[in-house]
């Protein structure tokens, strides 16, 4: 049989304008470090560290490396009453680097799989200690939390759910705390908003506490555009799950790994979740991977009944695959040894005056930064929403630098190994482009 023809047809392409694309395709061919290589040669500069997951920078040796010895050693081992030594290294390594008392990881293959995991075991945990009545979960307007239909069902961008119909049942949503009369052109966290915290408390009292099982958030919302979130929300919060025996999902997929400065958004913050949601960066984006950080009460909570009998009927056939778990190893100790962390820490104040600069940019209405992640957000066209940061977006692809776009807000968040002449190159070449985009 003859091998296909290469064109662009049968690739149903994820998140595309999918028509507009194939008419003017953009094709990235290779990547190191901090660029890409676009299919015409050219070197782009990685402004969103691939999608929020690439933290250490592309085709980084180490993980290479890693991942090749791997394969030649091991491609694969089931997990299901099986196992292999590298699954409990890395879950060992994962609970390491979070605080003490959330030390029991439960591996998934991505950022989708690791919401719906938590949702599942929040149920279950909650079944297993007697209060089966606890069904209802709570998510929050303009969240991301992946394409699961629990994902979808808790989360809260509105065009991501129109197409699929009524979602689970059962679930609430808070109100988002994006706040733009308010908190304009904040510098970190904001000063308002702290006390959109308290419409929980209004859910509760329509449901009855006793009938909820998990609120999950993001930390830092990144998908619906980076809304970083009130000095003093994610502290109510915590405070009102604790007092109705909810439990509390951070989704980290986004924050985790160093993009705000810290390890996790649980340390940057100081509020600590009863459950994490992870992907991205745990191997730098070289393997699928995802993973769900629980509590040692929610686990010691399901390890009841008969020593053989399945404590979570729960799972997927790539769960801690070896050479996912080879990766986020390497990547590890990529992280330490170059200490990425810290290093995301010390660029901040310079990405953040670099990121303040386009405040007199044309139609920049809002900026927002923590970190090494920004949002800055343009004003619509009339009767258009979109396309401003559209056309942004394919003018900054152009002129060799690769951001990402939101509805009209532009997202900014490169590999922590960015340097400060590449910030100074990065957001310089957007200013030029938002200058020129009517």
């Amino acid at each position: 049989m003859d091998a296909p023809v290469n064109s662009l047809d049968a690739f149903w392409m994820p998140f595309t304008a999918n028509r507009q694309f194939k008419a003017s395709p953009r094709l990235l061919v290779a990547a190191r470090n901090m660029h890409y290589t676009s299919h015409d040669g050219r070197q782009i500069l990685d402004g969103t560290a691939g999608l929020w997951c690439s933290n250490a920078g592309h085709c980084r040796e180490p993980i290479v490396r890693a991942i090749q010895r791997q394969a030649q050693t091991l491609d694969f081992a089931p997990t299901f009453q099986m196992g292999h030594p590298l699954a409990f290294e890395a879950a060992a390594r994962v609970a390491h680097l979070l605080p003490p008392g959330l030390d029991h990881v439960f591996f998934t293959n991505s950022g989708s799989e690791s919401v719906d995991t938590a949702l599942k075991i929040a149920l279950a945990y909650h079944r297993a200690r007697g209060e089966g009545q606890r069904t209802r979960l709570i998510g929050r307007e303009r969240g991301y939390h992946g394409v699961g239909f629990g994902g979808l069902s808790v989360g809260g961008i509105g065009r991501n759910r129109a197409q699929f119909g009524t979602m689970l049942p059962g679930v609430d949503h808070l109100p988002h705390t994006h706040d733009v009369a308010r908190n304009a052109f904040s510098r970190g966290q904001p000063a308002h908003g702290a006390e959109a915290a308290d419409a929980l408390e209004r859910i509760l009292a329509l449901h009855d506490p006793a009938t909820v099982a998990a609120v999950i958030v993001e930390p830092l919302a990144g998908s619906t555009g980076v809304l970083v979130p009130p000095l003093g929300y994610l502290e109510r919060l915590r405070e009102i799950c604790t007092r109705h025996g909810i439990l509390l999902i951070f989704d980290e997929v986004i924050s985790g790994f160093g993009r705000l400065g810290a390890p996790f958004a649980v340390d940057r913050f100081g509020v600590v979740p009863d459950m994490l949601t992870l992907a991205k960066g745990i191997t730098n984006a070289a393997v699928p991977m995802g993973a769900v950080v629980a509590s040692n009460q929610i686990h010691d909570g399901l390890m009841q009944g008969p020593a053989h009998a399945i404590e979570l009927s729960h799972g997927y056939t790539y769960s801690g695959h070896p050479l996912a778990c080879a990766a986020l190893i390497a990547t590890l100790d990529l992280y330490a040894d170059e200490d990425l962390f810290a290093r995301a820490a010390s660029l901040a104040p310079r990405f953040e005056e670099a990121a303040h600069g386009l405040r007199d940019c044309p139609n920049v209405i809002d900026i927002r930064n923590l970190g090494l992640v920004a949002g800055i957000e343009l004003a619509p066209r009339p009767g258009a929403p979109g396309t401003r940061a559209y056309d942004a977006f394919v003018a900054a692809y152009e002129a060799g630098i690769l951001i990402r776009v939101t509805g009209d807000i532009i997202a900014i968040s490169p590999p922590l190994i960015i340097s400060e002449a590449q910030i100074d190159e990065l957001f310089g070449t957007l200013r030029n482009v938002l200058q020129t985009i009517a």
